[in-house]
Order: structure tokens, then C-alpha cells, then sequence
């Protein structure tokens, strides 16, 4: 039976970077970039994310394997031959040059005419609400326009696929947040495909259609945020994407895709996904903060545990409860604001967490 091809734009397969002949920075990656996606790096200091940025943009080489764009092998292209865009951290603009003259830039080096060229930067300008800084110079320009500056430029020439490295680490949080939504709805918009890097995991699941996980030159997790975040394939996953209770455990049965785990303190959970645990196994259990339930000491409720209230930690939209568990580290529960099991809620408490069974990622 004939199945579709998906679009893919760029391709890594069996990459591999080392700087010093020994120390992998990137591992054999083998890595899909489908047309008109939004895909983020995300990772650590460290993790290799960048590095391959770097290497598709054709400012680092690959030390083995190949990267291809639209089927064009780019190992040895230099980087003004690839027709990529980028935008950096640190936004690169020329001091000297005007805005408009900054933008123009990189028609200017293809030879594009005159009035073509004007056309092109006012489009790009207005593209990214900045055409009355026509005029002006980047040191005139507060950190938010330089950024806007930085991604007209790198759009003026239509590339087929635009980098970005850490573009929004400068700003302040405020602005960063609306500069993300921004983003997003441009990419949206153009349709160009975009990859980003960043080490900020609420920046990359705010943004992304997907996201690869790098740590120790590996991508850990490759997939859409909301399956990222809701079914993390190993810990490290589960403790970099968002807030994580871990529990330390051993299964105590497995049966039908499904096993129990008994904690330190005797308590048992069940009804869990097994995640390939097999019974007598050691286990850590995740759970996000959101999965877990506050309830009455004396409540009747499957899958619970037996806590005490030791803090309180208000973040505007939610309060953050920290328990403290017998026999393991603390775990949080994260209650909005108007929850009724708040109401009343003191240090010192003792109360029951029901965790939903479906919600907890056992790993060996």
C-alpha cells in the first residue's frame, strides 16, 4: 500500500561532532525537520542543541554523517551559499547602518535591484510593526526593536528556513512573553520553517509544533509539546519539562499492561502504566504537581497517600502546597486558586493526596 511521504526540509543522518577528537558533543543524530514546522532544540548548557544549530547553518562542520536541505547535501557549503536565515542572542545589527540599511543587507550581497530592494525592506518592515524605524540606528532602538530588526533581516530574502539561537535571552520576562506569542503567530503567518533553540522549556512548549530534548549530545524525546510534557520517555525528560514529584518505589505485581508500586513507607499505588517495569524492579515514579488531589486526613480515596502540610508558596494564579511524605522527599501539589480544598489549608496539616494513576510515569 502506497503511504504519503511526508515533507521533509532538512535532514540529519548519523551526524556527529567532536572538537577534539575524543569528546562527542553531538552523538549520531538522525533527525527529521518537516517543511513549514515550528521545532525547537531544547536542552541544557551543553546538551549539543546548539552545536547543531550551528552545523546546519554551516558555521560549525559536522565531524561524520550528513546534513542535507531539500535534498542538497551541505557538509562543505559555505554559509552565505546556504539561503538560511538567522537570528542571533545578541542580534548582530551593523551600528553604522540604518535600519532599512540593515534589513537591505542581505539583498544587497545577491545583487537584488534598487527599487526591488526598497520594496522588500518595507514589507519586512512592516512585517514586524517597525516600518516608522525606517531611519533609525540599532543604538537607538530599545532591545525588543533590535530583535524585530534582527528577524526582518532575516526573513527579507524569502529563505526557505530560518534559525534562531537563544533570540529573546536579552529581553526581560515580560517582553520575552510577548515576543514568543509574536513569533509564533508570524510563523503561523508565513508559513517559513523556523528552529530554535533555547534552554527555556516554557519558551519552547509556548512556541513549538514539536520539540527535541537534547542532553549529553542525544535528543532524549522528539514530539509535539502536549505528549512532551504529558508522557515524558525517561527521567531526565520528566525533570527538564515543566515541575516533577519523583517517588522511589518497587513494583509489586504486573499484570494486563499494568502494574502496582509499594513505597517505602508500605503504602501502595495501582493501576499504573508499567512503562516496561517488571515486579521486584527499583522504580522512581513521576508525577506532575497539577496530577495530584488534596484531601481530608480521614477521606476514603484510591491511590492515596498519607502527608503532612509543612509550606505554602502563592504564585498569583495558584498556590504551590509542599508535603512533606514518610520516607520520601518532599512532594508538591500545585492548587488553584479557587479550589475548595484551600480554604482552611494550614502548615502543620495532615491530608491525603490522591494521584491520578493514569498521570504517574514509572522508570527503572
Amino acid at each position: 500500500m502506497h503511504t504519503e511521504k511526508r515533507d521533509t526540509l532538512v535532514e540529519f543522518r548519523g551526524v556527529k561532532k567532536t572538537y577534539d577528537g575524543e569528546h562527542l558533543v553531538v552523538k549520531h543524530l538522525d533527525l527529521n525537520i518537516e517543511r513549514g514546522e515550528f521545532l525547537t532544540l531544547l536542552g541544557p548548557s551543553g546538551s549539543g542543541k546548539t552545536t547543531c544549530l550551528m552545523m546546519l547553518a554551516g558555521f560549525e562542520f559536522p565531524t561524520g554523517g550528513e546534513i542535507r536541505l531539500d535534498g542538497q547535501l551541505l557538509n562543505k557549503v559555505p554559509p552565505h551559499k546556504r539561503n538560511i536565515g538567522m537570528v542571533f542572542q545578541n542580534y548582530a545589527l551593523f551600528p553604522h547602518m540604518t535600519v532599512a540599511q540593515n534589513v537591505a543587507y542581505p539583498l544587497t550581497v545577491r545583487g537584488v535591484d534598487g527599487s526591488t530592494r526598497a520594496a522588500k525592506v518595507k514589507q519586512a518592515l512592516d512585517m514586524v510593526q517597525m516600518g516608522k524605524f525606517a531611519d533609525r540606528y540599532p543604538a537607538q532602538l530599545s532591545g525588543g526593536q533590535q530583535q524585530r530588526i534582527a528577524l526582518a533581516r532575516a526573513l527579507v530574502f524569502e529563505p526557505k528556513l530560518v534559525l534562531m539561537d537563544e533570540p529573546l535571552g536579552a529581553l526581560d520576562k515580560q517582553l520575552r512573553e510577548h515576543m514568543q506569542l509574536e513569533l509564533k503567530a508570524l510563523h503561523q503567518r508565513l508559513g517559513v520553517t523556523f528552529v530554535y533553540v533555547t534552554h527555556d522549556q516554557s519558551e519552547a512548549l509556548t512556541m513549538s509544533d514539536r520539540v527535541a530534548v537534547f542532553d549529553q549530545g542525544v535528543i532524549q524525546q522528539l514530539a509535539v509539546v502536549d505528549e512532551l510534557y504529558e508522557y515524558p520517555q525517561n527521567q531526565f525528560v520528566a525533570g527538564f519539562i515543566g515541575d516533577n514529584n519523583r517517588l522511589s518505589g518497587t513494583v509489586a505485581t504486573v499484570a494486563g499492561g499494568q502494574c502496582a508500586m509499594r513505597l517505602p513507607d508500605g503504602s501502595l499505588l495501582d493501576g499504573l502504566n508499567i512503562n516496561a517495569a517488571q515486579a521486584g524492579q527499583q522504580v522512581t515514579a513521576c508525577v506532575r504537581p497539577e496530577r495530584i488531589h488534596l484531601h481530608a486526613a480521614d477521606a476514603a480515596v484510591p491511590n492515596a497517600l498519607s502527608a503532612t502540610v509543612s509550606d505554602m508558596i502563592y504564585f498569583g494564579d495558584h498556590v504551590r502546597v509542599r508535603c512533606a511524605l514518610n520516607k520520601q522527599d518532599d512532594c508538591f501539589v500545585k492548587i488553584a486558586l479557587n479550589d475548595k480544598a484551600l480554604p482552611g489549608l494550614e502548615t502543620g496539616m495532615p491530608v491525603r493526596l490522591g494521584i491520578e494513576p493514569e498521570r504517574l510515569r514509572i522508570f527503572s
